[in-house]
């Protein structure tokens, strides 16, 4: 799925466009105990709590493609008879009214979601009347061919709030807050099929994670019989370790900057495209040799690839390995930062034998949020 087919299906999350048929839920303890289910018709909730859960469906769809959105793409064997695809279609087609199916759903996120909190397991079902497009983009309600029919899960944590006083008005006096549990936006969901091109997609599901970092691989695995996607630090990681493994030597600040520099643009380039911006084994390869790879270096590229990237089947997140808003160097005591597009400020000079770089201080300068004057020195040729 792409930004606008998400940006589509989150855009009927109000009550005039509601797609929802059912709302089915499941309050899960510390303990893994099925507290509390409920079950009923999505338009028979109260207004004030229709809106609250289109808040959390909302949340269950937001984030960055590749970061907290992933499409996962089912194994074959889970379209078989049993398996976690032919298992979650069943359930879509129940439209979420078959009971015994229901708690075989729950049974299965208690017994792969790894919590020690309290949490609650919201499962909508909705059908949506997908609307033709004319050449200038504009849907025809009227002109509909299609129904997309889908399952919705958002686990959301349910805390207790935080302890405080308050005034009760029976009684006319403050006095200690009472307190009770809380249902908190989401922290993992996922749609079931997805919505690709705009159309029922079996084959595959929209993956959520609020922490990007922490994307509960096992219950994915568990859950959806999918090969966990690597974490956008994870994807980082990897970039990094093919550019120095790969370069070595020539593996310089230059370089490096000029990397950057060329994911940067490529990102400008293509902001306004739907389709988020990837990297395969043979974009990597074709970055580095641009950017002044030799040959021998690029001999090594598949080896070291497989090593870091495993088949490279699965694509890096350019959003994931390059940060358009800052420009960074480290060393073990100092960190320097720079805006993007004033890396040319920065100089590599070799003094009295030792690498340096070098920063103009001849604009207003801070120390600890204190204007200074740089001190003069001797000048260096």
């Amino acid at each position: 799925m792409n930004k606008k087919e998400i940006s589509e299906i989150r855009r009927l999350f109000t009550p005039d466009r509601s797609p929802f048929t059912r709302i089915c839920g499941c309050y899960v303890d510390g303990e893994k105990n099925k507290v509390m289910e409920m079950k009923e018709a999505f338009l028979s909730l109260p207004e004030e709590d229709m809106f609250k859960y289109f808040e959390i469906f909302k949340k269950t769809l937001s984030g960055s493609i590749g970061k907290n959105l992933m499409h996962l793409e089912f194994p074959l064997e889970q379209e078989a008879e049993g398996g976690a695809q032919e298992f979650l279609f069943r359930l879509k087609s129940s439209g979420l009214k078959d009971d015994t199916l229901l708690e075989a759903f729950y049974d299965r996120v208690i017994e792969s979601y790894r919590e020690t909190e309290n949490y609650f397991i919201i499962l909508v079902h909705g059908a949506y009347d997908i609307p033709r497009r004319a050449k200038d983009g504009m849907e025809m309600f009227d002109a509909s061919e299609d129904v997309y029919e889908f399952i919705l899960c958002s686990i959301c944590p349910v805390k207790l709030s935080k302890p405080g006083l308050s005034y009760k008005a029976e009684t006319n006096a403050i006095n200690e807050r009472i307190r009770d549990r809380v249902v908190e936006p989401p922290v993992s969901g996922f749609l079931f099929p997805a919505f690709t091109d705009r159309n029922t997609d079996l084959h595959s599901i929209l993956y959520y994670s609020k922490n990007p970092d922490e994307l509960k691989q096992e219950f994915s695995q568990q859950l959806f019989g999918c090969d966990p996607p690597l974490t956008a630090a994870s994807q980082k990681e990897t970039f990094n370790t093919l550019v120095a493994d790969t370069l070595l030597d020539g593996c310089t600040y230059e370089t490096v900057k000029s990397i950057h520099e060329s994911l940067a643009q490529l990102m400008e380039e293509r902001k306004d495209d739907p389709e988020p911006l990837t990297l395969m084994r043979e974009d990597v390869k074709n970055l580095l040799e641009s950017t002044g790879a030799d040959a021998s270096a690029l001999e090594q590229f598949d080896t070291e690839f497989e090593q870091a990237a495993g088949d490279g089947q699965a694509p890096l997140f350019v959003s994931n390995v390059v940060n358009t808003r800052k420009f960074e160097i480290k060393t073990p005591d100092i960190n320097i930062s720079v805006k993007p597009d004033r890396t040319d400020l920065i100089e590599t000079r070799i003094l009295n034998g030792r690498p340096y770089f070098l920063i103009p201080a001849d604009d207003s300068v801070e120390v600890n949020g204190i204007p200074v004057k740089p001190a003069h020195t001797e000048e260096y040729n």
